[in-house]
């Protein structure tokens, strides 16, 4: 049976009208309308949809007491959340570039990173190398056209080079498929974590930034792509949520970046300004977000 999409579009005024009469109260209807026109109807949904019933629910779809400047307020506090993580994320992406082409150039030479023979996977070494060939040779970065300028052989520039013009994606790809494990912590070392923690993590904080930066929801978003839950040091362990069955919380997802920043700026103000952020959330409904009861008392939020 072919299932065929009939829903028309609205004009501002009937979107309002709409949500309205679905029982969300709007207290300023200007003010509403030039939300609808710059945020837009389909981007706000995704903030007002803990307020709904449950589908089949007889009657309005809010609950009682719901209201447009709600909304608006939660939507602010996800934005500035989004920017705050993206700020954390972009250090500690800096960090774990810098120490991968440090390792691999040490390890294995400038060039080394292209040797098939380091990864645990040939197909996917290829793959990913087709990829990184690709962007280097349609680079405008200054650095790359230099070398394009200046060098035939290797074509491909050093991995110091490379580590700085790669996705945050791509450079998980190339660390997780490091075939030597010891290579792999001497990477992850400098961030105070084991590679065994450190290759998932990388993998999450990259769909995690990915979001931040298409300014995607987050504060109450569940990652398919879970994080592995460290074993040590005790700080961290204790601060640490157990992970829930299904999609992972955010909450484990900011533990972890704020004992990453501390090995890589631990002058920063980053948690600080996290938990002030925190106290802004328009409904206190940071449970939404993974965070348990006495979170604040842990020892990596003191």
């Amino acid at each position: 049976m072919t299932r065929t999409f009939g829903k028309p579009a609205l004009t501002i005024a009937q979107q309002l009208a709409l949500l309205q009469a679905e029982g969300m109260t709007v207290a300023d209807p200007a003010r509403a309308e030039h939300w609808l026109r710059h945020v837009s109807y389909y981007r706000l949904s995704a903030y007002w949809l803990p307020f709904e019933h449950p589908k089949g629910h007889a009657g309005p779809r809010f609950v009682p007491g719901t209201t447009f400047e709600t909304i608006t307020a939660l939507y602010d506090f996800d934005r500035k959340l989004r920017l705050h993580v993206l700020s954390a994320i972009e250090r500690i992406e800096v960090a774990i570039r810098g120490s991968w082409a440090y390792a691999l150039a040490h390890h294995a030479g400038p060039h080394g990173y292209l040797n098939a023979a380091l990864y645990s996977d040939r197909r996917q070494f290829h793959d990913n190398l087709s990829r990184l060939a690709r962007e280097v040779g349609t680079s405008p970065e200054t650095y790359i056209a230099h070398y394009r300028d200046t060098y035939d052989d290797p074509a491909m520039p050093p991995v110091w080079m490379v580590a700085e013009m790669m996705s945050f994606g791509q450079l998980s790809r190339w660390y997780s498929l490091l075939d030597d494990r010891a290579l792999r912590n001497t990477i992850a070392k400098p961030l105070g974590l084991h590679e065994t923690v450190l290759v998932p993590l990388l993998k999450h904080l990259s769909t995690v930034r990915n979001s931040c930066a298409h300014h995607g929801r987050l504060w109450n978003r569940g990652f398919l792509l879970r994080m592995k839950v460290p074993q040590k040091p005790a700080d961290l362990v204790a601060t640490l949520e157990p992970p829930p069955p299904g999609p992972a919380r955010l909450y484990n997802s900011l533990v972890l970046i704020r004992h990453l920043l501390k090995q890589v700026d631990p002058q920063s103000q980053w948690m600080i300004e996290l938990k002030q952020l925190l106290g802004t959330h328009p409904t206190n409904g940071l449970s939404a977000m993974g965070f348990p009861t006495g979170w604040a008392g842990r020892p990596l939020w003191q």
